[in-house]
């Protein structure tokens, strides 16, 4: 049952009431990780779901592809697909991650549909499914070119039809808490960490209210938004990833970042427009800007290949020809055809002039997914104890150096549901901790220039961009670190002074996310997966025997 009551600051403005809020599950974040643990758990607890703008706007609404899932077993089976996610994570995938999601993929897939999400079929009944790159067979569900907005909108009416799932829009969350706010020293070596909540701004009173729960979720997405050009919506800043790190939880492989090799080229937009891998899968060839093919210089697979080599490729041929993008012609399909398989991007590239019946597509590769982050068990369970982690936040080991395409939404519902078994079983267990103090924020003030906020994420996304990207070398890392560590010292004085606000705390989180790729692939002396780096040239692994 929640709880709920207030205190009062001196003077008594209703303004600044501070809110503090009991719940059995406090879950941040409202995607598909988020809302589908929501939904499994509520039945046992009350469930307080948190999300920072709206619950439309989540990485799960704007993903395109599908869900990969064994459906038609007369041609595919589990094997085919574990093996194909084993080599598209170049082998760094951990088995066990691999075979728990293919396996009871097609059970999560039937919970997704007892939801109300309509996946396309034929007129025979069977689902019409897509082949992305990576795949050996056809085993990709999907809704038209819009997956994650109808997995999303479905999800969206049963989480409001349930009544023991309360759901916060427009709230931040700022920290979790830990035995850290309590005066006890926490290191990373420290045993029992421990989540007994979090803070939450809620930027209408501007107050930090203090969330208690005995199980507490992160389930807070990406983190595209700390670089210049991404695919994700702008609120995938690493929040999750961030506050774990400071809280002294363990961040795993963050040096794996997925960029999409097609992100529609068009200057001036951010976040970019995806142009998902099943038109590839469809048919659709990637050409230079003199209209030439250029994949089978780089891959047997050709535009088929798996997203880290299909985004070097590209890279490597801008670079080369010095262009700003290339081309995916898809001209060469049934125009009704492509206008039924795809018609928002149908739709988006015509608003732009741009037929896609008729003309090729500009593309770039953007950063798009991070295969790393929370390090969790196959439970879910995190480094710090009542704290599970699911969907991109977190790295389960499925995706090991780069994730295989559409493998990340079915991962989010089948570790969704390792998590709410767990902590369903073991929630008796835990009791409230009633002495967590208010968040204090005495004798801090709002920053006089919000443009040094605002400037300062800017360069956070330049410095990315320039140095942390596609292909790496030890002196970009190097320069990228020096930069960022100014940024660092500039935003934690900052933070120390102002009072709490959305658009400070997301600046700190991209900083702390991008200190963590950076690192970790500093570490990692080998070109593996996403992570390419000039000076250690990739090795041929003999996978023959794995």
């Amino acid at each position: 049952m929640r709880n709920v009551f207030h205190t009062a600051r001196p003077g008594g403005n209703l303004r600044y009431v501070i809110m503090v809020y009991k719940y059995d599950y406090l879950v941040i974040g409202s995607g598909i990780a988020g809302m589908s643990f929501a939904l499994k758990v509520a039945h046992s607890g009350k469930v307080a779901l948190v999300c920072k703008t709206s619950l439309d706007e989540a990485n799960t609404y704007f993903a395109q592809g599908g869900v990969a899932s064994v459906t038609n077993t007369l041609v595919d089976n589990f094997d085919k697909h574990i093996h194909d996610t084993m080599v598209a994570g170049d082998w760094l995938s951990d088995p066990v991650a691999v075979e728990k999601v293919v396996r009871e993929a097609p059970g999560q897939i039937k919970a997704l549909i007892d939801w109300g999400v309509d996946f396309d079929k034929k007129e025979n009944g069977e689902f019409d499914l897509h082949r992305e790159g990576g795949h050996s067979e056809f085993r990709i569900l999907h809704h038209k070119d819009n997956t994650g907005a109808e997995i999303q909108e479905s999800l969206i009416k049963a989480v409001k039809k349930h009544p023991n799932i309360d759901v916060y829009e427009n709230r931040f969350a700022v920290e979790i808490c830990t035995q850290h706010h309590l005066g006890k020293v926490v290191t990373r070596r420290t045993p029992d960490i421990t989540c007994y909540g979090a803070y939450i701004l809620n930027p209408e009173t501007e107050t930090v209210d203090t969330f208690l729960s005995r199980v507490t979720l992160m389930a807070t997405g990406g983190v595209g938004a700390v670089y210049r050009t991404t695919t994700n919506p702008l609120v995938a800043t690493g929040d999750g990833i961030a506050m774990v790190y400071r809280a002294k939880g363990t961040v795993k492989d963050m040096e794996f970042i997925q960029f999409h090799p097609t992100a529609l080229y068009h200057p001036g937009d951010r976040p970019s427009f995806l142009i998902t891998e099943a038109m590839r899968g469809y048919g659709a060839v990637l050409r230079t800007l003199d209209g030439k093919e250029f994949m089978q210089k780089y891959d047997p697979r050709l535009s088929l290949a798996p997203r880290d080599i299909v985004a070097r490729a590209i890279d490597n041929e801008m670079k080369m020809r010095g262009d700003d993008h290339v081309y995916l012609d898809v001209t060469h399909k049934d125009p009704e055809e492509t206008k039924k398989h795809f018609p928002n991007i149908y739709q988006k590239c015509l608003s732009l002039g741009i037929d896609i019946t008729k003309d090729y597509i500009p593309v770039a590769p953007a950063a798009h997914y991070l295969c790393g982050g929370i390090k969790v068990d196959t439970n879910a369970c995190s480094s710090i104890q009542r704290l599970y982690a699911v969907g991109e936040c977190s790295c389960t080991g499925l995706h090991g150096g780069n994730r295989l395409a559409s493998n990340s939404l079915i991962e989010a519902v089948v570790y969704a549901d390792a998590a709410a078994k767990h902590s369903m079983e073991h929630i008796d267990q835990y009791t409230f901790r009633e002495d967590i103090p208010e968040w204090d924020d005495k004798g801090t003030q709002h920053p006089e220039e919000m443009v040094l906020i605002t400037q300062s994420a800017k360069e956070v996304g330049e410095i990315m961009a320039t140095y942390v990207g596609i292909v790496r070398s030890n002196l970009r890392l190097h320069r990228a670190w020096n930069r960022l560590d100014i940024l660092y010292e500039e935003t934690e004085k900052l933070f120390k002074t102002s009072k709490v606000s959305r658009s400070i705390c997301e600046l700190r989180n991209i900083i702390n996310v991008g200190y963590l790729i950076m690192r970790q692939a500093m570490e990692r002396h080998e070109s593996r997966g996403l992570h390419y780096t000039i000076d250690y040239p990739p090795t041929k692994h003999d996978t023959a025997e794995k």
